[in-house]
């Protein structure tokens, strides 16, 4: 096929940032500053019987290529005060230099957090995560990797005076592909009762060095009415974009909280 004839060395700079941008994108909800649009996690939860969702749209550009979320959806669910289950995917667009662009679902993110540690103002979580292909051709498209891939990482949160500090640390399992690891700290200070800013540093990649990044961002979230609360953030690579560092990576979209209910203060 016409979409096949790369030379390797392209393909292989395509599938390591693909591969790449698809590990980053694990990111779900909280109510602290964790979560979307930052690729960091939290220990927050929605609730007993709540719903978050986010939409939004997330481009990931690179030195000759790029990959865009169109849109991405994440959808979360309160299982008790301390658990939350997860869904993610998104409808990929994906560009190498001037080749046509090849679009295709991303893959199945399915995820449980469980907060197991809640007091003196620390909270620690645990947030094991598979992600599964789906049968229509992404992996033959070369737009997503083409293993599943098992991420165990785990949240933590802390106020220090008027910030609120969120990290996260994790172990990324992948099947037919090297194994990784995450890291991602956000630092963030709520300017009123519905704007709130933030700064991201996250870090990824794997043991064997093939592909890492850093990236530092910033954004915000702004609290419009309930539901609806805007997710703004962009950032890039702290080196210069090229061996497969991003020149820009951002999330537009929004978060909805059902039952709609006032926000929190």
């Amino acid at each position: 096929m016409a979409h096949e004839r790369t030379c390797p060395e392209r393909k292989a700079r395509y599938a390591a940032a693909l591969a790449a941008a698809c590990f980053i994108l694990l990111s779900q909800p909280a109510h602290a500053q964790g979560g979307p649009p930052y690729y960091t996690n939290d220990p927050g939860t929605p609730g007993n019987g709540n719903w978050e969702l986010n939409l939004g749209y997330m481009p990931l550009l690179y030195s000759g290529l790029s990959t865009t979320h169109t849109p991405d959806v994440d959808i979360n669910y309160g299982l008790g005060d301390r658990i939350q289950l997860t869904f993610e995917n998104a409808w990929l667009r994906a560009q190498d230099g001037s080749e046509a662009p090849k679009y295709g679902a991303g893959q199945d993110q399915l995820g449980v957090k469980w907060r197991f540690y809640d007091k003196g103002g620390l909270g620690i979580s645990v947030f094991p995560q598979v992600s599964l292909n789906n049968p229509d051709h992404s992996v033959q498209r070369g737009i997503v990797p083409p293993g599943a891939s098992f991420l165990a990482p785990f949240e933590f949160t802390k106020k220090a005076g008027p910030v609120d500090l969120n990290w996260e640390v994790g172990y990324n399992a992948v099947h037919k592909g090297p194994d990784g690891w995450l890291a991602g700290l956000v630092v963030g200070h709520d300017m009123s009762e519905r704007l709130e800013l933030d700064a991201e540093f996250y870090g990824l990649g794997t043991f064997n060095n093939s592909n890492n990044q850093q990236t530092l961002g910033m954004g915000a979230r702004c609290k419009l009415r309930p539901p609806f609360i805007l997710l703004l953030m962009a950032g890039r690579s702290l080196t210069a974009a090229h061996n497969g560092q991003p020149s820009f990576v951002g999330y537009f979209g929004m978060q909805f909280l059902l039952p709609a209910r006032p926000f929190e203060k």
